[in-house]
């Protein structure tokens, strides 16, 4: 008999590797490693801004929408860099390097008004929140993981192909009248979305690698669109089960099992080719 908790952390496991394996191909072909390092700044400022709210409102609830509302806004904030005329590097540097000032600074907010109530539940939200709580996932949880990531994986795949064609020629796109640039900012907010939905299970820490790699190694193994997205598809969706499946035997967070498995795997095919 399967266990509630590992059942839940498996049902989870497979709405993840879904949406990764969906968003990873997309990632790469249009370049947005660097845009998932500002991701990375976005939610840990929204977690900590969510921390804050919750403590001085006495609703922990409110980590996971401030995380949210906080990651959409920077990532628009980032298209709406990309319109003025900056590139994308560019836009991301500027505007993480300002979210990562933020993010310290709410700390020290955070640190003074932890030293005068209990802290040890918030203590272990943020620990979780690094590292994901998988195991820890509830049945409220899973339900808006599985309700959001419907949701999401729809509009995704209704827009996929889309988002195909400005990961290869954007600028084709808009001379033969695409709104290309309609798609580029919903690609970035599927991103953010993504991320934020996952981050508490997947983990901050690991969250940009298990985002880039499956669809780094769908490229190096095809140069064909189905069989790349197949491959990070079928990749995500192994790496994320055995590590769920080693973690319950080893006690290990399944996030860092699963980042090594695929670290492995991309390091071997770098070295074949």
């Amino acid at each position: 008999m399967i266990p509630e908790f590992m059942l839940r952390a498996i049902l989870a496991s497979i709405t993840i590797s879904v949406l990764l394996g969906l968003l990873s191909p997309l990632i790469n072909m249009k370049g947005l490693a660097f845009l998932t390092h500002a991701l990375f700044h976005a939610l840990l400022f929204g977690a900590v801004l969510g921390m804050i709210l919750g403590l001085v409102f006495n609703n922990l609830s409110l980590v996971m929408a401030v995380a949210t509302l906080i990651t959409v806004l920077i990532v628009l904030t980032i298209a709406e860099l990309e319109r003025l005329g900056f590139s994308s590097d560019s836009a991301v540097g500027i505007v993480a390097s300002f979210v990562a000032g933020l993010t310290v600074l709410g700390f020290g907010v955070l640190y003074k008004l932890m030293a005068g109530r209990p802290y040890f539940p918030l203590t272990e939200n943020v620990v979780s929140y690094l590292t994901g709580e998988l195991f820890l996932i509830t049945r409220e949880n899973l339900l808006t993981l599985t309700g959001l990531g419907f949701a999401i994986l729809l509009v995704l795949l209704l827009f996929y192909r889309d988002f195909l064609y400005i990961s290869f020629d954007m600028e084709g796109v808009e001379s033969y009248g695409g709104r290309a640039r309609f798609y580029l900012v919903l690609l970035y907010v599927l991103v953010g979305l993504v991320g934020s939905l996952i981050v508490q299970s997947v983990g901050l820490v690991t969250l940009q690698v298990v985002a880039v790699l499956p669809g780094a190694i769908g490229l190096m193994v095809s140069d064909n669109l189905k069989k790349v997205v197949l491959t990070s598809l079928l990749v995500t969706l192994t790496v994320q089960l055995s590590s769920v499946i080693i973690a319950y035997f080893t006690s290990i967070p399944p996030s860092g099992i699963a980042t090594i498995i695929l670290g492995i795997v991309y390091g071997i095919l770098l070295v074949r080719k």
